[in-house]
């Protein structure tokens, strides 16, 4: 007696998604959310460019300023500085224009210009933190309006049964935009702490050329 023996074989399919369309499910929300990349990664860019030359300067510049100074020619020294296009330049022309005041004006005039000089450097800092924070809350707020929308649809549904496909289908879809805040807040984030260091470092040298510019005058001519 033979038996015959039938095998089913199932073959699985697996589904897959791109970024690209994950982020077409997020809805308007998505777009926002794009704009605000956009809107930090030009910020970024250009304050990196904005420290980058505020960090370049002469290594011989201070060197120049102090013969100028000891020699007695302060225009030379303040036509030095206008050619420098730098913070620390403004600040010790500055100093230069207070030369022959009490020593305590003269620094209170060049940290006047340092603090005007880091508000400068700071612009955009404020919006880029703003953008790492609201950007997760705003896909917070997607993934809820997405839930709502879903359970909306289901509740009015014919027959009043659950569909699992669809709770599923509008759950994933909701979650989307949650994703893209993240994303959008972690790399504004790390963009505004990246900034804020460079920006102490250029405070960091303000401070420096101060003091050195402060001691350039006690010293004996």
């Amino acid at each position: 007696m033979l038996f015959q023996i039938q095998t089913v074989t199932e073959t699985v399919t697996t589904k897959t998604i791109s970024l690209w369309e994950m982020a077409q499910l997020g809805g308007w929300i998505m777009v926002i959310l794009a704009l605000l990349l956009l809107g930090a990664v030009y910020i970024f860019i250009e304050r990196l460019v904005v420290l980058k030359a505020a960090m370049k300067e002469d290594k011989t510049f201070m060197n120049k300023i102090r013969d100028y100074i000891h020699e007695g020619k302060i225009e030379s020294a303040q036509k030095l500085c206008n050619q420098t296009d730098t913070p620390s330049a403004r600040m010790i022309e500055k100093g230069i224009t207070r030369i022959g005041r009490p020593m305590q004006d003269v620094q209170v005039a060049i940290e006047n210009v340092g603090n005007l000089e880091v508000s400068n450097l700071e612009k955009g800092l404020v919006l880029m933190a703003t953008i790492a924070a609201g950007a997760p809350m705003l896909g917070f707020l997607g993934t809820v309006l997405g839930m709502v929308q879903t359970f909306f649809e289901m509740a009015n549904k014919a027959g009043g049964a659950i569909d699992m496909e669809m709770l599923s289908t509008g759950m994933y879809q909701a979650m989307v935009t949650t994703i893209g805040g993240l994303i959008v807040g972690i790399i504004a984030m790390f963009a505004y702490n990246l900034l804020v260091s460079r920006i102490d470092k250029v405070v960091r040298r303000l401070e420096g050329r101060t003091l050195e510019f402060m001691d350039l005058l006690n010293e004996p001519v």
